[in-house]
């Protein structure tokens, strides 16, 4: 059975910084960044991308959808 490897990309102008999505993130792929967008927000960023299973749950917990996942069969 092949391995999933996956990725994700944050909208991060979109992203109003709630953190339910590195809460339910099982690897820990997702953090509150440090930095605000133009509307003043913290917004969340992957910071361990190489730990990304492309499980979904970060995208289907966003209230505002602003994560999108992709997999791919290594």
């Amino acid at each position: 059975m092949a391995k999933l490897k996956g990725s994700i990309v944050i909208d991060k102008e979109k992203c109003k910084g709630c953190g339910v999505c590195v809460t339910a993130c099982p690897t820990q792929v997702i953090a509150m960044s440090d930095d605000v967008n133009s509307k003043g927000y913290n917004y969340a960023e992957a910071v361990n991308m190489d730990a990304c299973t492309g499980c979904t749950n970060c995208s289907v917990v966003c209230p505002d959808g602003v994560i999108t996942v992709y997999r791919m069969k290594v």
